[in-house]
């Protein structure tokens, strides 16, 4: 039984969304405007929220950016349920912290297959994260208990949703992975085109990785990413 926080101004949807994750015995709350909904977010410290973007006074990405800043509630999953679909807005959604991004209007039980995707990752380490070994390849060293990563002599701390990239990745290094089995593998779920949710959390866990002399993730055009654990320079690869 997981805890949700439904934040959306508009009362039909938060109840419709509300009553179909109650039959699945979670125990939901809602919140109409993004200021109460960040206070609810303190107090009552959710497993997931589920945040629409057009709210009056605060909308939802600056909502999941402050629910992103505060170390109370910095690793809660958060879906977005928008009518704002363009990819741009995705973008925005996702650089603003989202860990999902769903369109209205949505079906149903696409909701509860991304809501039970996301809850994997809802307590303080991603489900990977449980693994009790440290994984290691070439310059780069994942730790399952407090979701971070050595790479070199830096230690960089990784949200849920990078961690679990970069563990997919690392388990097959050397070799192309391809979005849709990152997503299959990280979000439990393969939809038909949705590259722009892999693409941005890839483009956050690079700059987490990174550096102008040292790239790790290499782009491979039309089949997925490659992790080059020993490093590469700018010239060999993107």
């Amino acid at each position: 039984m997981s805890r949700i926080l439904v934040i959306d101004d508009d009362q039909a949807i938060a109840e419709l969304v509300k009553i179909n994750l109650e039959l699945l015995g979670h125990i939901v709350t809602t919140a109409n405007d993004g200021i109460k909904g960040l206070a609810l977010s303190q107090q009552q410290r959710p497993d997931l929220v589920v945040l629409d973007v057009m709210m009056p006074d605060l909308d939802g990405y600056t909502v999941a950016q402050r629910l992103r800043q505060n170390p109370v509630t910095n690793g809660i999953p958060i879906l977005m349920l928008t009518a704002l679909g363009m990819t741009k807005d995705k973008v925005t959604g996702f650089d603003s912290g989202a860990d999902d991004y769903l369109v209205k209007p949505f079906e149903i039980p696409e909701l509860q297959v991304r809501i039970r995707a996301l809850l994997r990752r809802s307590g303080s380490v991603p489900h990977s994260a449980t693994l009790p070994e440290i994984l290691h390849a070439g310059e780069i060293t994942l730790i399952p208990e407090n979701l971070q990563a050595k790479v070199r002599d830096k230690v960089v701390k990784l949200t849920p949703t990078e961690f679990e990239i970069l563990h997919c990745l690392m388990q097959h290094h050397g070799q192309t992975v391809s979005t849709g089995k990152l997503l299959e593998e990280v979000w439990g779920y393969a939809p038909d085109d949705d590259v722009d949710t892999i693409r941005v959390h890839i483009r956050h866990l690079r700059t987490r990785l990174e550096t102008t002399e040292h790239k790790y993730i290499r782009t491979v055009y039309g089949g997925g990413y490659q992790l080059i654990p020993e490093g590469f320079s700018r010239t060999a690869g993107e």
